[in-house]
């Protein structure tokens, strides 16, 4: 392992490092690695406690693990950088199910899918590093590529895939759903996972996006989403966290009006400083949309649905950018305009959404579900970070060994924007190749730094 960290690190100061990296072909894979894994043994560890009790810090263990060699399709790379999403939150607390019966049904599918179907599971659905080895048919990918890996994994061997990825019976969310995740020093992905790492980044920075950035934009931009378009005005839910910071950034991008909704001033300011004009402090306003946990509170989705016809100038939002889930629902869908969009994906506050359905059959409302991403949609919005247009959100990193407080952050909304991880990396800043476009938006991709 330190002689591939050695060879990738001899492309930081080279003028050829496409050079430097190719020599990762000449190296052996090694035969185990470290990776952060939930065991099987104690996945009732956190039984009978509240959510918001359990300790992702308990859960996540850095351990080595044997190396799997890549199957026809598939490449394994070194990882050097990776960050935290909701999903691995969910692993850590086992909720709302051990992600093993995920890997239990996958590995019911093939001898090849076998292979995930282990006691421990490598969590993690994010990764910027390099290719070290290719499988059989990989014609695309080649030893010493810098890459990102996106989190959608499919096996489209059935129709039902093949117009939308996404609707493949066999689809899956890597590191979540199945095994050999990016919160490792190695990683196996099916080689159309990957996509070029913007070069204007370092590692952590390109690891950053993928889950997110690619989510926003399945749900905003893509017509299999909101098909959002210039002067639409777009309520987006938790505008600074980890999801809607991209949502914020492809609004300004793409010509849309974005009212941010966040729960502080540091939050408000960051959205401030991404150029959105149209801010709610939910907290510092107040707002409460349940009475009590069974009772949902009209007027509150009322006074609500009052301050953005005031930030707007009379407007109600076009599209709702939802993932909150219980907590908002009902007030997203009762302020959506006539004949607009509620966009959904996940549930950060409760599965069981409820909302009054006069408010959306009579006014003829939409409600879209949005699972991550298809491969063309993943590859669009990495387009975006490549070319300066979008910009990530790190604003803190840990290393390896401390995934669990990462995690732990995340959990009790204790951060901004996104939480980076170092794998192999030793320190953060490297892997730019192209410094140039990095000094044009070397403001933009800070701006969530120590946040």
């Amino acid at each position: 392992m330190q002689d591939i960290l050695e060879t990738i690190m001899a492309a930081e100061d080279s003028a050829q490092p496409e050079r430097e990296l190719a020599g990762v072909a000449r190296l052996p894979v090694p035969e185990s690695y470290r990776g952060v894994v939930v065991r099987a043994e104690e996945t009732q560890m956190f039984d009978g406690m509240a959510t918001r009790d359990k300790d992702p810090r308990k859960a996540l263990h850095v351990q080595e693990v044997p190396t799997p060699q890549p199957g026809p399709g598939e490449a394994v790379i070194a990882v050097m950088a990776s960050a935290i999403n909701y999903n691995t939150v969910w692993t850590s607390i086992f909720e709302p199910l051990p992600t093993f019966k995920f890997l239990q049904r996958y590995g019911r599918l093939s001898e090849l899918t076998k292979r995930h179907d282990l006691p421990y599971h490598v969590v993690g659905s994010d990764a910027a590093g390099v290719v070290l080895r290719t499988g059989p048919g990989v014609t695309r990918w080649q030893a010493g590529d810098e890459v990102v890996a996106h989190c959608l994994s499919v096996e489209l061997e059935e129709a039902a895939g093949h117009d939308d990825t996404m609707l493949d019976p066999q689809q899956r969310i890597w590191g979540f759903e199945t095994n050999f995740g990016g919160l490792a020093e190695l990683a196996v992905v099916k080689a159309n996972q990957l996509m070029p790492k913007p070069r204007h980044l370092s590692w952590e920075e390109a690891a950053s996006p993928g889950l997110v950035n690619s989510t926003a934009y399945r749900q905003l931009v893509s017509h299999h989403g909101a098909n959002m378009k210039q002067g639409d005005v777009v309520l987006i839910w938790g505008a600074s966290g980890g999801l809607g910071s991209y949502a914020t950034q492809m609004a300004l991008t793409g010509g849309a009006i974005p009212v941010c909704v966040v729960s502080s001033p540091d939050k408000a300011e960051l959205c401030r400083r991404m150029g959105a004009d149209l801010v709610i402090d939910r907290a510092a306003e107040g707002f409460r949309f349940w009475k009590d946990e069974q009772t949902q509170d009209s007027d509150e989705w009322r006074r609500f649905g009052e301050r953005i016809r005031e930030l707007t100038g009379g407007e109600d939002p076009d599209i709702v950018f939802e993932h909150p889930g219980r907590e908002t629902f009902g007030a997203s869908v009762f302020v959506t305009k006539r004949g607009g969009t509620v966009v959904t994906c996940a549930s950060t506050s409760g599965y069981q959404h409820q909302y009054d359905n006069r408010y959306l059959w009579m006014h003829l409302k939409r409600i879209v579900g949005s699972h991550f991403a298809n491969y063309r949609e993943a590859w669009e919005a990495n387009r975006l970070i490549a070319l300066g247009k979008i910009h990530p959100t790190v604003s803190k990193t840990y290393g390896l060994e401390q995934t669990g407080q990462a995690a732990y952050e995340v959990h009790r909304n204790a951060h901004q924007g996104k939480v980076g991880v170092r794998c192999l990396a030793p320190t953060d800043g490297l892997g730019i190749r192209n410094p140039d476009l990095r000094a044009r938006h070397e403001v933009a991709i800070n701006r969530f730094r120590g946040h």
